[in-house]
């Protein structure tokens, strides 16, 4: 595949320039509306749940009883005034004959106490919204425009869930394109400084910009097909520009290389493709393989990330390895144009002239040979920070984002934080039960008996029904479930109500749920309710994480295996790849679940982590540590199947590619960053826990802990048996020491501050001497 590439970019660049061109023009025009195609819900439930089963038969029959959209009425006269009262009740009832409001209920129609604040100057009129996600976001919007705002004494702002989501997607969007407009420039600055050269740092950007294009026509698509969460876009920004520069790096590095030593455009592009390119091709497949083990889940919150995730990584890839090697055979020499570095001449402490290449690459040589020196103080050390850096995941609760992630300017959140503070318990922390037994079956007694040791539940303050309402299992109204379920062919509706302590989706609400599943009865019942959703989010996610785990573990053993021949490399890789990730899973609960910087940050604390937010960081942050595994093992096992002596292999390996992995880490750190600017709390964790995860690996991972194990291990790191040998000769028909391409980014080992010289000979000439 890689030589019928070379052939393609080598022989006709500009045959293949041009279909890519058509090829993002196609995608710009069919990718230009993916936002209004995507959903803004949660995407955290399981579709087939006890919990979204229910809801369905709720929402078909005790519509009331899901609002989605809640009008908060204000006024300064009390709501109970008779101009508001009336002003009010017209708002309610010209509400219910909106063609797309399916009902209304609100405090001036049914006396309530729950829909009125304590201090009684504000109300709720609530409503639920027919159609699907998107009708009912479009109605709500147009809704909102009418209905908000000033109407005489009152002042109705809008909320509910179906603004929330509306909300949301508006923040993401306004969000992504400021993110695009601060990582954009500056990565452009970094890639500038890096390469020397403006020529080259434009043509990472490009790959990228492709690939990010690309991927939305493809989202574009698939939104037709099945459900795509707008979160998505946010991991099409980061690793489509992240992982381009990443592959970007490595190709254009290694061209200029081939090209400082004298080859001809199309022979440097060949060589680059056979070696670079096939780093890239490996580096794709284990990013890829990480991400798309979401799609073993039920929630298409994850699935949306996989989607998303497995197109912008293998179209990086295609970028890379066929529209990037044909624009390098077109510019030749001219890739190392624009380079204003020049004007910065760096001298050694013996007066000679050093490029910046040569002053990084005496850095990397000593800080190698430190580490490898006191190999054992620095394994050590490195494990012992990573473990303590994780410790605080040990304490994380889970649970489910609510209307908090949003900023607390926004309108749906404030109304929410009002219903929440104001109202009590009743209107946000109620369990739903769903008594679905057929009528003919249900004992009356049964029934009175299932609602007095609901009541009697620890924290449960009453337990309510559309027609009926039990205090303590005492009832307070003459209409009980019973008579509900005389009038109703097919269920009881039941209300669980905790105390105001508890909150909606708290861990306390959780183990409510949990109670009221374990209590036995004879009847048929299902529960249902926010609480209830992320209790089956939970456990659909634990009951799929061993099989995601052991696709991900497989895919990359597999993987080494084929990039080193080594039995012993891929699970070093793996267990290693794993230590990387701990900083990130605890500073996640140190500072979002418990609230440390929030203020600079800007967020709300909620006391627990999205229940899908740690799988979708982990298979991120694992592909992407892979991705900088593969650079490196890729080329110490280059250096030994060259040298034949592990450790050689070990410190030029890591000093051939030390400048790629950091310059890769700091650009896509810088784009993690810019999306972790995000406003939303959950695009905010995603964006700041990556960005920590990508400088740990590429710091305290790739620069000391891997070269000190590695030095402990010895040759017996390359060992395989001989079985695995011969499998993997055959599998990539290469020999045991078969010897690469010319390492053309090799140099002379010269003294740390070497002398003046005495000679003629060019630092080209010198390389193609040890060559």
């Amino acid at each position: 595949m890689l030589d019928a590439l070379i052939g393609l970019t080598t022989r006709r660049p500009w045959w293949v320039l041009a279909v890519a061109l058509a090829a993002v023009v196609g995608a710009v025009v069919v990718g230009s509306d993916v936002t209004d195609r995507l959903r803004a819900g949660q995407g955290t439930e399981d579709p087939l749940s006890e919990s979204a089963l229910a809801s369905e038969a709720m929402e078909e029959h005790f519509p009331d009883s899901r609002p989605n959209l809640v009008l908060l009425v204000e006024s300064e006269d009390g709501v109970d005034d008779r101009e508001t009262a009336g002003r009010a009740l017209g708002l309610a009832e010209g509400l219910a004959y909106e063609d797309a409001v399916v009902g209304v209920t609100s405090y001036w129609q049914t006396g309530a106490d729950e829909l009125k604040s304590d201090d009684g100057t504000a109300a709720i009129i609530a409503a639920r919204v027919g159609g699907d996600e998107a009708q009912a976001g479009r109605a709500v919007a147009d809704l909102a425009d009418r209905y908000g705002g000033e109407h005489g004494p009152l002042t109705v702002r809008v909320g509910g869930q179906t603004a929330v989501l509306n909300d949301i997607e508006t923040t993401i969007a306004e969000d992504l394109a400021v993110s695009e407009a601060i990582a954009l420039p500056v990565t452009l600055l970094i890639l500038v400084w890096v390469y020397g050269s403006v020529v080259s740092a434009v043509l990472p950007l490009a790959v990228g910009v492709t690939a990010v294009i690309g991927t939305n026509a493809v989202l574009w698509v698939i939104a037709g097909l099945t459900d795509v969460s707008v979160f998505a876009q946010s991991l099409t920004v980061a690793l489509g520009l992240g992982l381009a520069i990443d592959y970007a790096l490595l190709m254009v590095r290694r061209f200029r290389a081939e090209l400082a030593a004298g080859a001809d455009p199309p022979t440097a592009t060949a060589v680059t493709v056979r070696t670079a390119g096939r780093t890239v091709l490996f580096s794709a497949l284990a990013v890829s393989a990480a991400l798309a083990a979401m799609l073993l889940f039920p929630l298409y919150f994850l699935r949306s990330f996989a989607y998303a995730g497995v197109t912008v990584v293998l179209l990086a890839a295609l970028a890379t390895l066929a529209v990037l090697p044909a624009a390098l055979t077109l510019l030749g020499g001219r890739v190392n144009a624009l380079d204003p570095r020049r004007l910065l001449p760096r001298r050694s402490a013996a007066g000679v002239r050093v490029t910046p290449e040569e002053a990084a690459d005496r850095r990397w040589r000593r800080l190698t040979r430190l580490v490898m020196g006191r190999a054992p103080v620095f394994a050590i050390a490195s494990l012992a920070l990573l473990v303590v850096a994780g410790l605080p995941f040990l304490r994380v609760e889970f649970g489910m984002a609510d209307d908090r992630q949003l900023p607390e300017e926004a309108e749906s959140r404030q109304v929410s934080d009002v219903v929440r503070d104001d109202f009590g318990s009743t209107a946000t922390a109620a369990v739903d039960v769903l008594v679905h037994s057929p009528p003919e079956e249900i004992d009356t007694r049964a029934l009175t008996d299932y609602v007095e040791r609901l009541s009697l539940l620890d924290d449960v303050d009453e337990v309510r029904s559309p027609l009926g309402e039990y205090v303590r299992g005492r009832p307070a109204q003459a209409r009980t479930p019973v008579d509900a379920l005389r009038e109703s062919t097919e269920y009881v509706y039941l209300q669980v109500v905790p105390v105001p302590e508890v909150e909606d989706i708290s861990p306390e609400s959780q183990r409510l749920v949990r109670e009221i599943r374990a209590l036995d009865t004879s009847l048929e019942v299902s529960v249902a309710g926010r609480a209830a959703a992320a209790v089956d989010a939970q456990g659909a996610i634990a009951d799929r994480l061993p099989a995601a785990l052991a696709a991900v573990v497989a895919g990359m053993v597999v993987l080494v295996y084929l990039l080193t021949g080594s039995a012993v490399l891929p699970l070093l890789s793996v267990v290693i790849n794993a230590l990387s990730l701990t900083a990130m899973f605890g500073a996640v609960v140190w500072v979002f679940q418990d609230g440390n910087l929030s203020g600079p940050l800007g967020f709300t604390p909620t006391g627990f982590i999205d229940t899908a937010l740690p799988v979708l960081m982990f298979c991120i942050a694992f592909g992407l540590s892979m991705d900088y595994g593969v650079f490196l093992l890729a080329r110490m096992r280059e250096e030994y199947e060259r040298t034949g002596d592990h450790r050689t292999a070990v410190e030029l390996g890591l000093r051939r590619t030390g400048g790629v992995v950091t310059a890769a880490a700091v650009t896509l750190a810088v784009v993690m960053v810019a999306i972790g600017a995000s406003r939303v709390t959950n695009t905010m964790m995603l964006g700041w826990g990556v960005a920590l995860a990508v400088v740990a690996d590429a710091t305290v991972v790739r620069c000391f802990l891997v070269p000190s194990v590695l030095r402990l291990t010895g040759t017996a790191t390359w060992w395989a048996p001989a079985p695995l040998r011969r499998l993997h000769r055959v599998l990539t028909g290469s020999g045991a020491r078969s010897r690469p391409a010319p390492d053309r980014t090799a140099e002379p080992e010269p003294p740390d501050e070497p002398p003046a010289p005495t000679g003629t000979t060019s630092r080209t000439e010198a390389v193609r001497v040890q060559d």
